[in-house]
């Protein structure tokens, strides 16, 4: 399930007026800026000083799709140099028609898109209910370890599956709210004239009539109860609640109702068969591109160019895998993703995606490992649930029960804020852990690109991940001779660590600190050093 937090925290209004110096705070520098961000202008500016001449990038974004139109997206899209757009041939014979700039698999040949899909407790719930009925179970001691496993996880999947009335207060409140927010929002959009204004425009504006303040005074109390961002529009307050509330309609149900089954219904695979690979089809943009569209902007480190004083060639390009619906991921397109990055050239993939049960693990397990084999970088989001990683799993991770090891190729990233918008370094939502999450990078309140040719905030990790991408892929395009795990050691190695606080980094992420792509590229050219005398 994609683990972005877009709708659920409160920002104080006096803390800060966000100007266009604002928007890209989480690309500044400490030291010049006075903000923790990732001093990418700054190495931006240390490699245009040091005449480096970068080596093309590609970066695999599999995320749920990319608004291949936006402006700024479509000057970074990896374009496949092997096939011919729009001949329905699969002229470079990987078994994909016309992959012009990546795939979906979560689509078929007639064009037709899974879009919302159900959470894999449900699925692994409903899938093995009768394999486990109370009736048959004996004490397990004739069962294999597979056997075990899988019970072990039928049985967590059951316990959380639970719809409580607690659930059922918040899903009737939220839907209270969100029809009074349709009704004050009418009134509003009458006298304002702009059908998607953000509270932030609200807060300044003067109502003419005794009606539409009134009606703007319920409205801003509403976003405070709601915690609802300030610089969100109206219209996406409205798409976040309608997705909230989808969402715990169908947990409302899911104990008794089967999920439907989509891939019978769309993909047309045999899911249980990882041979049968080749299904989907080329529109990587799908029904929902809001998420995917964000995290390929910061990957590709899109910026405002006015705002960037300086000429810099972005060496990068992005590949687009969709495979994330609207709800929990499958395993096995997670796998194909990754493999089809690989095979089709990424050195880097980014993954802003996870959920707490993974029945197909070795498939994903093999693939990132397949990866590793292939000198491919892979980051991953730590999600948004304020889980200690250290005890609660979140997948895709590191470890593999099946080949008893941990992935040399990744770095699981969490979130990190500033105290000009959060009064914390830390997010009151990343996951966390020192043994799972390596380091920090910015996740809260980040500028990025958006459908339809549009920009805006959005938070959580899913925001982390592709800025720390988009750092390893300039150390990777600028320093071509580092592999996946030297650069992954440079990364590591290259983390803004404060001394003035009484934060414990160090609990919350291996590393703890805060990405720094100045220290980055400095490490990287000195690594680069070291390993050409050796």
């Amino acid at each position: 399930m994609r683990r972005l937090i877009l709708t659920i925290f409160l920002y104080t209004c006096s803390q800060i007026v966000w100007g266009q110096d604002a928007k890209f705070w989480h690309w500044k520098d400490l030291e010049k800026d006075g903000v923790h961000g990732v001093s990418l202008f700054k190495a931006q500016q240390l490699l245009t000083d040091l005449k480096l001449k970068p080596t093309p990038i590609i970066i695999a974004v599999l995320d749920g799709g990319i608004d291949t139109a936006h402006p700024q997206i479509k000057l970074s899209l990896w374009n496949n140099p092997r096939e011919i757009p729009g001949n329905a041939l699969d002229d470079d014979k990987n078994g994909y028609v016309d992959d012009l700039h990546g795939w979906n698999f979560l689509g078929n040949a007639a064009g037709e898109n899974i879009n919302k899909a159900s959470d894999e407790k449900s699925r692994i719930y409903h899938r093995y209910k009768d394999v486990f009925k109370q009736d048959q179970l004996d004490s397990g001691a004739s069962w294999d370890a597979t056997k075990k496993h899988t019970y072990k996880m039928w049985q967590q999947a059951a316990a959380e599956i639970v719809f409580t009335d607690e659930d059922a207060d918040n899903l009737s409140f939220i839907k209270m709210a969100r029809n009074a927010v349709v009704k004050m929002g009418a009134i509003l959009i009458r006298e304002i004239e702009d059908s998607n204004f953000s509270t932030e425009k609200l807060e300044t504006y003067q109502p003419i009539g005794k009606i539409t303040a009134d009606t703007k005074i319920s409205y801003l109390r509403t976003m405070q109860a709601l915690g609802i961002e300030r610089s969100n529009g109206h219209q996406s307050i409205l798409e976040d609640l309608d997705e909230y509330i989808s969402g715990k309609e169908k947990s409302a149900v899911s104990i008794d109702t089967p999920p439907e089954d989509l891939r019978k219904k769309i993909t047309h695979d045999q899911y249980e068969n990882f041979n049968d690979q080749f299904y989907g089809n080329n529109n990587i943009t799908g029904p929902n591109a809001k998420h995917g569209t964000h995290v390929a902007g910061l990957a590709a480190g899109i910026v405002d160019t006015l705002f960037n004083q300086f000429t810099f060639k972005n060496p990068i390009q992005i590949m687009g895998l969709r495979v994330v619906p609207d709800g929990d991921e499958y395993d096995k397109d997670i796998a194909l993703g990754i493999r089809y990055a690989v095979n089709n050239g990424a050195k880097i993939i980014n993954m802003s995606f996870g959920k707490s049960f993974s029945p197909e693990q070795p498939w994903v397990d093999s693939a990132i490992r397949y990866a590793a084999s292939k000198d491919v970088l892979i980051i991953h989001s730590a999600g948004n649930e304020s889980y200690d990683l250290n005890v609660k799993s979140v997948y895709p991770n590191p470890y593999s029960n099946v080949f008893k090891d941990k992935a040399v190729n990744m770095i699981t990233v969490g979130a990190s804020s500033d105290p000009l918008i959060a009064e914390s370094l830390l997010t009151e939502f990343s996951n966390y852990g020192n043994k799972i999450v390596d380091l920090l990078s910015p996740g809260k309140k980040i500028y990025s690109s958006l459908p339809n040719q549009q920009y805006g905030f959005l938070d959580g990790t899913s925001m982390s991940a592709p800025i720390l991408s988009h750092i390893a892929a300039l150390v990777r395009a600028y320093f071509p001779k580092l592999s996946a795990t030297d650069v992954k050691a440079i990364l590591l190695q290259s983390c803004w660590k404060p001394t003035d606080t009484d934060l414990k980094l160090n609990e919350i992420s291996a590393e703890g600190g805060i990405i720094n792509a100045v220290l980055s590229i400095q490490n990287a050219q000195q690594y680069q050093k070291n390993k050409s005398k050796k």
